[in-house]
């Protein structure tokens, strides 16, 4: 199965987010790696896009969620076969109260 990654403006303006975050607490080096890290991580889908597992809280949604865990972040993402990709849809902080996941549209 050869599936594209995509990322949604959303998940993109989450991870300028975090940039953000690391820049400010850490360091400018800090920010880059963790932010290149979450990047990187959607790419073990290439090979088996239904490895993370379904995303509960999200179940009431016509799309089915699922997500992989990467640090104390979920990065959410939908598999559509038939256009040929995954859709990162969000990257969610694990730290946040888990009823804000639905944040997104």
């Amino acid at each position: 199965m050869n599936l594209e990654i995509i990322w949604s403006d959303f998940a993109e303006k989450q991870l300028d987010d975090i940039f953000e975050y690391y820049k400010k607490n850490a360091s400018n080096k800090v920010a880059k790696e963790m932010v290149q890290s979450l990047i990187n991580e959607p790419t073990r889908l290439e090979k088996d896009p239904f490895i993370g597992p379904k995303e509960e809280l999200l179940n009431e949604r016509k799309i089915t969620y699922r997500y992989l865990v990467f640090k104390h972040y979920k990065i959410i993402y939908s598999v559509d076969e038939e256009n040929g990709f995954i859709k990162i849809a969000d990257v969610f902080g694990t730290r946040l109260k888990p009823t804000k996941i639905e944040r997104f549209g």
